[in-house]
């Protein structure tokens, strides 16, 4: 597939037009299923002239100008309604202008392709949408497996090939899930890093954005631009200057996968011979949280009915996914005591970590397992419920300590579907996590090492 640093040397070197660009992309999203709710075709293609006849100037905004981009619909586009994967939206009104980061986009000249499939409300980590349909990959398997979730539309229109790089929202794992299950890079930022004006919330406090593309320095790029830079000033390190924890907590949970387990074995021991310091030991304040979110409940759940709760007992609560209304109306007798001892809690774990990890990056899989089948998780609710939890339990660890996390891809099981490794760093550490990241992906492909 070609990369968002692909095209901008394409365009840079006259090889492609913003117009060819948007011509193919539009033509590919039209063929595709359930992966857009929505194209914002008039848009795109005013845009592209526009970017074409300044390329044909000399006068381009940035070297990303005129490069489509997929948005999730969560994000407010001026002129489109921003539906949240919910048929209960139907008739909402249409945004009156950008969310922040689509304008800091559209200032360097990137051109939003359409409004991508989602669970609705962004309430699971599967994937699955009754009233969109449900987005799947491109991949050569037995059976149509899920997308991941809840950014299903935005993952699979990067795995299709149909834009190179897509965006995200992250609440509990609403990135980093379906950048693992199919094959991407998922950046998962610090609550706070991005602008959230024009993003339709979910749980305030765990609310976050990030982008999806097939490299780390793809997903490096556009993190600048989403934030109005038109430079990239993070850079790769040294591998030396790295330290690695790999959770042995984590790696010794009897329901991880076997592949999952040895495809991040197998890339630690790679940068540990190039050079990386990499330990393996249970981390206190990871097992402390895990034990946190099963005994106490999740934070999340519990912000999220508040939210939506006029919506799942009004008049239109009896048309949302069955699964996700059951999930929602689960929070709502959660004593206010308990909510408070998980913030309280909350606090401590985020200081516990950083005393733990000590500047080192944390390693674990970003999920336990490979993209499941779909079809019996369509009918069968409490298998949903089942393997929904274990899908989201190792991400929510890191959106409730508020970790920024980027998923890599880490390899292939027997049956050629994409194992992921997560590293995590601290709240705010954002720049060193992204820096680190490069230097592994560099090392890795300079070892000749294809994921």
């Amino acid at each position: 597939m070609i990369t968002l640093l692909q095209t901008a040397e394409r365009l840079r070197q006259g090889l492609t037009t913003p117009d060819e660009l948007i011509g193919s992309a539009l033509a590919a999203a039209r063929e595709s299923q359930h992966v857009f709710i929505c194209l914002l075709e008039q848009r795109a293609i005013d845009e592209a002239t526009a970017s074409t006849r300044r390329w044909q100037q000399g006068a381009q905004l940035s070297p990303f100008d005129g490069i489509p981009y997929a948005v999730k619909d969560l994000l407010d586009v001026a002129g489109s309604r921003t539906t949240a994967g919910s048929i209960t939206r139907a008739e909402a009104a249409p945004a009156l202008k950008d969310a922040s980061v689509i304008a800091a986009l559209s200032a360097l000249g990137m051109i939003p392709l359409g409004k991508t499939n989602l669970t609705e409300f962004a309430y699971s980590g599967l994937g699955l949408n009754p009233h969109f349909g449900t987005p799947t990959a491109d991949v050569a398997v037995d059976e149509s497996r899920v997308p991941g979730g809840s950014s299903s539309g935005s993952a699979i229109a990067v795995q299709r090939g149909i834009v190179s790089s897509a965006i995200g929202t992250d609440t509990a794992g609403s990135i980093r899930i379906p950048a693992a299950f199919n094959g991407l890079v998922g950046f998962k930022a610090s609550t706070g890093r991005y602008s959230m004006e024009g993003v339709h919330p979910l749980a305030i406090t765990l609310d976050s954005l990030g982008p999806f593309a097939h490299s780390v320095v793809d997903c490096v790029a556009l993190d600048a631009a989403m934030r109005g830079f038109k430079e990239v000033v993070i850079e790769a390190g040294h591998l030396s200057s790295l330290r690695f924890v790999v959770d042995d907590g984590v790696m010794s949970d009897p329901t991880l996968q076997p592949a999952v387990r040895q495809n991040l074995l197998s890339m630690m021991e790679r940068l540990r011979a190039a050079g990386a310091q990499v330990d393996r030991r249970p981390v206190v304040a990871v097992a402390r949280t895990r034990e946190l979110i099963a005994r106490s409940g999740w934070l999340g759940a519990i912000e999220a009915w508040r939210l939506l709760a006029p919506v799942v007992e009004g008049p239109e609560g009896h048309r949302m996914d069955r699964r996700v209304r059951t999930r929602l109306r689960s929070a709502r007798d959660i004593d206010p005591a308990v909510e408070m001892r998980i913030r309280s809690l909350r606090v401590e774990l985020m200081s516990a970590i950083e005393r733990e990890l000590d500047g080192a990056i944390l390693v674990m899989p970003t999920v336990k397992h490979v993209a499941p089948p779909m079809a019996p998780l369509a009918t069968d609710d409490a298998l949903f419920a089942s393997v929904n939890l274990e899908t989201l339990s190792l991400t929510m660890i890191g959106s409730l300590l508020d970790m920024p996390g980027v998923a890599i891809p880490s390899g292939k099981d027997s049956t050629g579907l994409a194992t992921s490794t997560l590293f995590s760093t601290t709240r705010g550490r954002d720049d060193h996590l992204l820096s680190a990241c490069l230097t592994i992906e560099r090392s890795l492909c300079s070892a000749g090492i294809r994921r």
